[in-house]
């Protein structure tokens, strides 16, 4: 499968070979702050399970997906913007471990921030000193 976020359309698609519309995976019900909704999903992380977690940009945010659902579940951030171990500010690139454990580049925070799987809040384990 190829995985495509749409920051347009506020979704995520994903496509078979040969597919050209693609099956709604995340997303598609405009902008908004919903569980149901992303504003400007970047990028893409897909477990061995198919849940897709989506850095939701301007929701300062990270959402995973579980295959099939209707509804994304706040992983990481969520509670506004800023540099509280809560929150995150323009979410950039993710990673999942094995364990669960999330990794997401929080841009405009100049830090690499980790979640455990059901933290409520996060350990930076790279910068967050500022730019540079």
């Amino acid at each position: 499968y190829l995985y495509v976020s749409d920051t347009e359309k506020h979704e995520v698609r994903r496509y078979k070979f040969g597919e050209k519309i693609g099956t709604l995976i995340a997303g598609g019900n405009r902008a908004g702050a919903g569980l149901n909704q992303l504003n400007y999903p970047t990028f893409l992380f897909v477990d061995r399970d198919r849940s897709v977690y989506v850095s939701d940009y301007y929701n300062n945010r990270v959402m995973k997906w579980n295959k099939g659902s209707k509804e994304g579940i706040v992983v990481a951030g969520g509670q506004g913007q800023g540099s509280a171990l809560t929150q995150l500010y323009h979410t950039n690139g993710l990673f999942v471990d094995m364990l669960g454990t999330l990794y997401v580049a929080d841009s405009w925070n100049y830090r690499v921030m980790r979640w455990t799987q059901g933290a409520k809040q996060g350990t930076v384990i790279v910068g967050g000193n500022g730019r540079g």
